[in-house]
């Protein structure tokens, strides 16, 4: 039997994130004139935690952004991937555009010496786009979620989420949760990681 101590707990992202839109008012996803899909009604979204890695001396982990929608009969897709960086201001962004009705520009930042590190992805396009920018535009009752990709700098609209208050604060609610998650994911792994190679812990 393997010993605790040398595994990661198993955390179950999807199960405590999944989030219904069907009283919210109607989204879209894959609204890119170059999907690999056609347009899908959003009736729920979630964030699952991909992987853990470690890797030169630092934990990582991927998370994505999934819906299901009846046209796929309920089947998990994902929108986007990002690593440990991207859920807070991605949520402050959120909500900045939805509350002040102006477009908010986030730029997806790498740190020296990470040219090779992904950091954010949309899979609307295909399978794994980086973006250097996410970009949130609001109208009436909804917010656009667009990307513009870091290889050839075009913008392409991705998805809708709603902007009503009710499912803002249970967006909140949900990234708040998954983010203390995922925070004790890394936490946990820098600390198994240690163990195995005799460090001594911080």
């Amino acid at each position: 039997m393997m010993d605790p101590q040398n595994t990661l707990s198993d955390r179950n992202l999807e199960a405590n994130t999944t989030l219904s839109l069907k009283r919210e008012p109607a989204c879209f996803a894959f609204l890119s004139s170059r999907s690999a899909t056609a347009p899908q009604p959003i009736d729920s979204l979630n964030l699952d935690l991909a992987s853990v890695d470690y890797f030169s001396g630092r934990a990582s982990l991927w998370a994505t952004l999934e819906i299901r929608s009846g046209a796929t009969n309920e089947q998990p897709t994902a929108l986007l991937g990002f690593d440990e960086t991207f859920l807070r201001p991605f949520t402050r962004a959120l909500i900045e555009s939805a509350a002040s009705r102006h477009p908010y520009r986030m730029t997806i930042l790498r740190e020296a010496g990470e040219s090779e590190r992904q950091r954010v992805v949309e899979y609307v396009t295909g399978p794994g786009t980086v973006l250097s920018e996410v970009i949130l535009t609001p109208h009436d009752s909804v917010v656009v979620i667009s990307g513009r990709s870091r290889d050839d700098g075009e913008e392409e609209t991705l998805f809708q989420l709603p902007r009503s208050d009710s499912f803002l604060r249970a967006f909140v609610k949900m990234t708040c949760q998954a983010d203390q998650t995922l925070r004790d994911t890394l936490s946990e792994s820098e600390k198994l990681a240690r163990r195995r190679t005799g460090a001594p812990s911080a």
